[in-house]
């Protein structure tokens, strides 16, 4: 049980320090986000699960749905990067 609750406070740690550490680069800051948004994900769905709530779970996919919009701005970012240098 306590892997549980000890794998997401790492990813937490990891994505903290990816984005004060590479605020230059707005990929690797966007990456550390979805880690930071996975973690909470992770704690979100086990909580629900030990609590016997649902209303974790529900959280849980709100949250996926602006991951997905944040992937969808990243792979934006590096298409009109790609546009501007390649032309």
């Amino acid at each position: 049980m306590i892997f549980h609750l000890l794998v997401p406070f790492f990813l937490f740690i990891v994505g903290i320090f990816g984005i004060f550490l590479s605020r230059k680069n707005i990929i690797l800051v966007i990456m550390s986000l979805e880690l930071l948004l996975l973690s909470i994900n992770y704690y979100l769905i086990f909580f629900s699960y030990f609590l016997d709530d649902l209303l974790g779970q529900v959280f849980s996919l709100l949250i996926l749905s602006v991951a997905a919009s944040e992937s969808a701005i990243g792979l934006a970012i590096i298409i009109s990067y790609y546009k501007l240098y390649t032309l």
